[in-house]
């Protein structure tokens, strides 16, 4: 038998994974996470078990299936940024353009709510947002030449990745963004605070 070519064989992958994920989703959302088992989802999707187990650790990650993808974007907005671009613009432009569509998609509320409503998921995310924090804050930190666990560098990342849940039900998202980047820029001023004289 002939192997499949490599970009074949990846998308063959990457398709199945996400057929997976989809399959989960839809049963979570219309059944509630707890009432779904691994081999409803399996079914589902039309895959065996094991295979399913091929491309997710567990129950949590099939709701988080991107998860590590987005981690690999966030360190690549600093690691990978243009010369000249300070980290916190690369970051700010990162969080416009990756964040601000997945919080306007269509099943953005059903799936927060579902995130919110589980213990399992909601401490799943958590531990993935520490996670998070701990690479992107390696990340800038490798950088600016300190040590990787500098809390100033940690913090900083920790910030950023709170972005989300700060802005999330805001009327206006993107303007929430801009207010909470200029503030890690600029500092913190009272709100209202007439500005200085010149």
């Amino acid at each position: 038998m002939t192997d499949l070519p490599v970009g074949r064989r990846e998308r063959k992958k990457a398709a199945t994974r996400q057929a997976i994920a989809d399959a989960a989703l839809r049963l979570f959302l219309e059944h509630g996470y707890d009432r779904v088992s691994i081999r409803d989802i399996a079914d589902a999707a039309d895959v065996s078990t094991t295979t399913l187990f091929k491309h997710f650790a567990g129950k949590e990650a099939l709701v988080f299936d991107e998860d590590q993808a987005r981690e690999a974007e966030l360190v690549a907005a600093v690691r990978e940024r243009d010369a000249g671009r300070s980290i916190l613009d690369a970051l700010r432009h990162h969080v416009l353009d990756t964040w601000l569509p997945v919080a306007e998609h269509a099943q953005a509320g059903e799936f927060n709510n579902l995130v919110n409503s589980t213990p399992a998921l909601r401490a799943y995310g958590e531990r993935m947002w520490t996670r998070h924090t701990a690479s992107l804050g390696a990340a800038i930190a490798e950088d600016v030449g300190v040590d990787h666990d500098d809390v100033a560098c940690v913090a900083l990342a920790r910030f950023v990745l709170e972005i989300p849940a700060l802005t999330r039900d805001r009327r206006n998202r993107t303007a929430a963004v801009e207010t909470i980047f200029d503030i890690l820029e600029q500092g913190w001023e009272p709100p209202g605070k007439p500005a200085p004289r010149p």
